[in-house]
């Protein structure tokens, strides 16, 4: 799979090792699985992904590279890529798998790329990237065509998990050029988690989608926040209290 043999088996061995199945280190008492190094791969990928489109894309915009990179990282594209590499049968978890926490397959993948990076150098984790997970598991030219909608997939995410999901216009404004800016927010469960600004109220949306959809997937106080969500819905429903059921598609739309 690595195309390597590795030095330190152990960064592997905690790579694929989800925090369900958490460890106690003998010798230093803490618990250990593939979280720390799941951060460490996350930022190495965002780098090496930045880099190669750089290279392979000499004529485009920022804007073009930026969103390209967003399609390759995002939780959807890692989990294909993660099953189609078969990480998804050496990872160590004792949870039930469904279409709700599926992403530990993607999650492991940035961890394993986070263990190359502190076992093998920056050089070889950008050629395990680039010769096998983008050449042969993903078309760079069909992912930038790809038209990703951050708005209709983050309302779809409120719609299955009973959350209420909103979309409101901050401001208009011109820039330099008299041109009309919208800013927009994404407010979930209270909170804002994404505020985003475009030529265009949907374009505004857009960003600002984006940017909530990477919080829920990264962010630990808004994972927490929905956590914390979920258990107090089911301990309603399980002590026969009626819990309010939130119509994310109205209030989104």
């Amino acid at each position: 799979m690595l195309g390597f043999y590795p030095r330190n088996i152990r960064l592997y061995e905690h790579a694929l090792l989800h925090k369900s199945s958490s460890v106690e280190d003998a010798l230093t008492g803490k618990w250990l699985n593939n979280e720390r190094l799941e951060f460490l791969g996350d930022a190495i990928l965002d780098s090496i992904v930045a880099e190669i489109l750089y290279t392979e894309f000499p004529n485009k915009r920022e804007g073009f590279l930026t969103n390209t990179r967003s399609k390759i990282v995002q939780r959807e594209t890692l989990n294909r890529v993660a099953i189609e590499l078969g990480l998804d049968k050496f990872i160590v978890y004792s949870i039930k798998i469904n279409s709700h926490n599926k992403c530990i397959y993607g999650n492991a993948l940035e961890a394993l790329i986070g263990a190359i990076y502190l076992d093998q150098g920056y050089e070889r984790c950008k050629r395990f990237i680039d010769e096998v997970i983008i050449k042969k598991h993903i078309n760079l030219e069909d992912t930038a065509r790809k038209e990703v909608n951050f708005k209709s997939n983050l309302i779809e995410w409120g719609q299955k998990n009973k959350i209420e999901v909103t979309f409101d216009l901050i401001e208009t404004f011109n820039d330099e050029e008299g041109n009309p800016i919208f800013q927009s927010q994404v407010t979930l469960l209270g909170r804002q988690i994404g505020v985003g600004i475009g030529f265009s109220k949907k374009e505004s949306h857009q960003s600002a989608a984006k940017m909530a959809s990477d919080k829920i997937r990264r962010d630990k106080e808004v994972q927490q926040l929905i956590s914390e969500t979920k258990k107090a819905r089911s301990e309603a429903l399980k002590s026969g209290t009626s819990p309010v059921v939130d119509e994310s598609a109205d209030t989104a739309q």
